[in-house]
């Protein structure tokens, strides 16, 4: 098992660089092994999500329930998504909606809705800190 402070990762996308902790689970140890990644960034709303060579079934952690600065991963897609703000899905005001359940994998270190900068942007790039 890896040391969860070991998990570090950045986010890159135009300008805009973010730290972020990975969770100590299967999916996100999983993600975390594939790193550096580079990815086409799609945009939902306030979300970023891209596809990873990785496929992963839902977990304990799955959910629909995500707050600004969750990262999670979702298996239809084989996609990681980043929430910043809210979804289509989301109710006036509200916080994000995923398109479906997600595993949880991590958490972005600071603001993460400066991500607002980075639409236009591609790729986007994980890496290990």
């Amino acid at each position: 098992m890896k040391n969860v402070e070991l998990m570090r990762i950045k986010i890159k996308a135009g300008g805009v660089e973010l730290e972020a902790r990975l969770l100590d689970n299967e999916t996100a140890r999983a993600v975390y092994d594939l790193l550096p990644i580079e990815g086409y960034n799609n945009v939902w709303g306030d979300e970023f999500y891209f596809e990873i060579p990785l496929y992963q079934p839902l977990d304990d952690s799955a959910t629909m329930d995500v707050e600004v600065g969750d990262i999670g991963y979702w298996p239809p897609g084989k996609a990681v998504a980043i929430f910043f703000g809210p979804t289509p899905l989301s109710k006036p005001g509200g916080k994000p909606v995923p398109a479906g359940p997600v595993n949880l994998i991590g958490r972005i270190i600071g603001d993460a809705t400066v991500l607002r900068n980075a639409r236009d942007f591609n790729p986007i790039i994980l890496e290990k800190a």
